[in-house]
């Protein structure tokens, strides 16, 4: 798949926004006054940020609002809906800590599980996607939850469950890029499917069947290197888990070295997700003899 940078964008920090809002409706750090202000207007600016940049990759922003209306089949509709209802339940609860210092906590649990279920909403906007096998299985919301706990914690200032959480993601993320590779292959998708001419015998591709790319061909055929992925996994392992485990749990605790942890994990997050849509292969790559 194109990785289109306003997805990436919008995934990474919409997902981590929401993450430090689920910690912050459970009561972690139990902030109160300018201090809570600042923890919400970061989660706020990543999550709302986040939600602006996915707009930039509709065909016509300006029927962003129509997106809402399927609810019932749609994802994406569901993850819109879930995004509207997580920012107001939260913003009730962060008035309260804010301007009353009070704790109103059932609305922090309600916001807190609200945004948890919006990451996951995101997730499946990608995990039901039977025709990207290696999007197509379990651990792809796992995986969105992960990356919004482990971040969330990480700005939350949460020191042992962040490192804990940051070791499991590593380890998960690992795990389904293994796992992912071999998707592809299991999903039994040939060019003979593809073009539906199995009955004839093998199939080969004679010519393209476009003198030119068309937008199929530009959005859901994109080839990486394995050996420049390789590479970049490793780079977004060390840089997302690795780094900002060892700061955590080695370092002393000072403004400018969890600054340093954030900055790490920021972006070993954009090069996982640019590798998340970019390693996407869509069985529509077939029919072009691409993948």
């Amino acid at each position: 798949m194109h990785p289109a940078p306003s997805v990436i964008i919008f995934t990474s920090l919409s997902g981590i926004g929401f993450g430090l809002m689920a910690w912050l409706g459970f009561g972690f750090p139990p902030a109160t006054g300018m201090t809570a202000f600042i923890f919400f207007f970061i989660a706020y600016a990543l999550a709302v940020g986040g939600l602006i940049a996915s707009t930039f990759h509709l065909g016509n922003p300006k029927n962003a609002i129509k997106a809402f209306s399927q609810w019932r089949s749609s994802w994406l509709s569901r993850e819109g809906i879930m995004a509207i209802v997580s920012l107001f339940v939260m913003a009730v609860y962060a008035i309260g800590l804010i301007f009353l210092e009070q704790r109103w906590q059932i609305f922090g649990w309600a916001g807190a599980i609200f945004s948890l279920v919006t990451i996951y909403t995101t997730s499946m906007i990608y995990g039901q996607m039977k025709t990207v096998p290696r999007w197509s299985m379990g651990l792809t919301p796992a995986l969105f939850l992960l990356y919004a706990l482990a971040g969330g914690a990480l700005l939350a200032g949460q020191v042992f469950p962040a490192a804990l959480l940051l070791t499991v993601l590593t380890v998960v993320q690992y795990v389904s890029w293994q796992i992912g590779d071999t998707r592809f292959e299991q999903s039994r998708h040939t060019i003979e499917t593809a073009t539906g001419l199995g009955s004839l015998g093998k199939v080969r591709l004679l010519e393209s069947p476009h003198s030119s790319p068309n937008y199929l061909m530009k959005e859901m055929v994109y080839i990486v290197g394995r050996k420049h992925a390789q590479k970049l996994r490793i780079i977004a392992i060390v840089l997302l888990g690795i780094v900002p485990a060892v700061i955590l749990l080695f370092v002393p605790f000072s403004h400018m070295f969890a600054g340093v942890a954030v900055l790490s994990h920021m972006i070993g997050l954009f090069i996982s997700r640019w590798l998340f849509f970019a390693e996407a292969e869509h069985v529509v790559g077939l029919y072009y003899d691409k993948r």
